[in-house]
């Protein structure tokens, strides 16, 4: 020919196909830090619940009519069964606040003309932490330990009988129907204990949440007053053969939590799931084995044998002068095995680790011979 095209580029092109163009540089943002304070509004570990089981649907009420059959016969069907109300547990979730005071299961449907059944409503799941239980009038009527246990808080009601129900050779067209049945309404109580391995006791600054923090991952506040910590926090202590070991740090404990003093009662009752205990003593303070006494005392008054669970006494902020005066002293005092280490510094966290396997691979064979399903994390 005796041109030829000329394809002309004014500028860049309006879209690309390759990878790095159309790629977006995406940051990832990391969450912001909450402090202990504003982590309490989100911690909720009692709850009072309202719960609703779905209504049935109605019965259907028709007659059967098509052309060179007009006596056809009654043809409603009946209406469908409401949902149940179920809680579940789910490892997930930690506190009892994203559950809310009242639930209502789903209505069944109508039942139809030709004979056709309404459909059952489907079941509302509530998602509540592992450890949960569920109390009615005072009494616990469950106890959700396991990942993927439920219950059944309500029932929904029964679906309506439609007028085929009742077709008999005395009656050939019966009119009648009935409603759906409602569902069962209850008022529960939902109340969280933490599910853990070991469990950190000890009095205010004593050092549980620094202690936590070198063993896991957790990240508890730490500051130099009293009651830093005001919800409980669970850390994972990983092994090389893969092995989680659970220790929750309970809130900071005062002579006569048992009395509801202090936190008292509201966090004594997270200690009643752990398998082992771990008692944080502050060796800087004059005659630290005091301690020790008053928080077995505290345990026993609150729930007779709590005290006399496997256990192991921990003497905390070891670099300091006065705490290696105290330690014979303690050792002396103390029929438990007494590992001083140091939070702040790291000294002989070692003994610790190696001594909190001893106590899970105990608590391992103790279960299996008897039968029972283990804590795993």
């Amino acid at each position: 020919s005796p041109w030829k095209p000329v394809l002309l580029q004014l500028g860049p092109p309006a879209f690309s196909t390759t990878r790095g163009r159309c790629a977006k540089d995406r940051r990832l943002r990391q969450k912001r830090a909450i402090s202990e304070r504003q982590l309490t509004r989100y911690f909720v570990d009692q709850r009072k619940v309202r719960v609703v089981g779905g209504q049935g649907g109605e019965g259907g009420h028709s007659f059967h009519s098509e052309p060179r059959k007009v006596f056809g016969g009654p043809d409603g069907g009946n209406g469908g069964d409401g949902g149940h109300v179920i809680f579940k547990a789910d490892q997930q979730m930690k506190s009892l606040s994203a559950v809310f005071p009242f639930y209502q299961g789903f209505h069944g449907e109508r039942g139809g003309s030709k004979n056709c059944y309404g459909a059952n409503g489907a079941h509302l799941y509530v998602k509540v932490p592992v450890g949960t239980l569920v109390k009615e009038d005072g009494k616990v009527v469950a106890d959700l330990t396991q990942h993927g246990e439920e219950y059944i808080a309500a029932y929904g009601g029964a679906g309506g009988k439609g007028n085929r129900f009742f077709l008999s050779n005395e009656n050939r067209a019966p009119k009648s129907f009935t409603p759906g049945e409602p569902g069962q309404q209850r008022v529960l109580h939902l109340e969280l204990k933490t599910t853990a391995h070991a469990g950190l006791v000890g009095f205010p600054n004593a050092g549980k949440s620094s202690l936590l923090r070198a063993i896991s991952r957790a990240k508890p506040a730490v500051a130099a007053y009293p009651f830093t910590t005001l919800n409980p926090h669970v850390g994972i202590v990983h092994y090389q053969d893969y092995e989680q070991v659970a220790v929750a740090d309970i809130p900071g404990l005062i002579k006569g939590a048992h009395q509801n003093r202090g936190l008292g009662m509201a966090f004594l009752k997270h200690i009643e799931r752990c398998r082992f205990l771990l008692y944080v003593l502050d060796l800087s303070v004059p005659q630290p084995w005091v301690q020790l006494q008053d928080l077995q005392c505290e345990l026993e008054a609150y729930e007779k044998g709590l005290s006399e669970r496997p256990c192991v006494v921990i003497g905390n902020k070891i670099d300091l002068a006065q705490s290696r005066i105290n330690l014979p002293l303690l050792r002396e005092r103390v029929a438990a095995r007494v590992i001083a280490l140091s939070a702040l510094t790291g000294d002989n966290l070692e003994e610790l680790l190696m001594h909190l396997r001893e106590l899970y691979d105990t608590y391992v064979k103790t279960e299996q011979s008897r039968g029972q399903s283990l804590v795993k994390w």
